[in-house]
């Protein structure tokens, strides 16, 4: 009888051990995790679309950037008030909550090329927000733009905030995200 009540106590104890373990495995899966965060605009979809892929490859936090005063639906309409913020170097104000930037230490930041530069908005984020000591990696979606043509104003911004801008990647529906990810080390195979 007491060896059953010790092989009884012997699993139970191993059972919690692999419990705990269980258990500080996740908690460690969900550190990793919130180390990454996805934030983005868009207007057309594009690059909702390229912000959900670049989640399920890393598993980061994402958070969509909308702007307080919405733009119009129709694409003449939405051009030209994008414009008017262009050439009057307007940053629309944001409505989403930005989070506390803390936990993360890589931020994705996309957005669409209009006019081979970051939309006035994502001027606005980098106002707004303190990216300091954060790593940068810039997405974009361009029907014709190379994420280069972007690099010059993300760089001024992130420099100001004193954050390290790294390779970024242009999105265009086909499967170069998920080996960007792993040969700039973002993401393990």
């Amino acid at each position: 009888m007491k060896k059953i009540i010790i092989t009884a106590g012997t699993l139970i104890l191993v059972g919690v051990a692999i419990l705990i373990g269980v258990l500080l495995y996740g908690s460690q899966k969900s550190a990793n995790k919130s180390r990454q965060l996805i934030i983005y605009f868009t207007l057309s979809g594009n690059t909702k679309k390229a912000a959900e892929a670049l989640q399920q490859d890393t598993d980061a936090d994402i958070i969509r950037l909308r702007p307080k005063k919405a733009y119009p639906t129709t694409y003449d309409a939405a051009v030209k008030v994008a414009k008017k913020e262009l050439a009057t170097k307007t940053h629309p104000e944001i409505a989403t909550a930005i989070l506390n930037l803390e936990q993360y230490k890589t931020i994705y930041v996309g957005f669409p090329t209009w006019w081979r530069q970051p939309p006035m908005i994502i001027h606005t984020l980098f106002d707004t927000v303190n990216f300091k000591n954060k790593t940068i990696v810039p997405f974009t979606t361009s029907m014709e733009s190379p994420i280069s043509s972007s690099v010059p104003y993300l760089q001024k911004m992130a420099d100001k905030d004193g954050a390290k801008l790294v390779k970024g990647i242009r999105y265009t529906n086909n499967n170069n995200l998920k080996r960007f990810l792993i040969t700039n080390d973002l993401i393990t195979k």
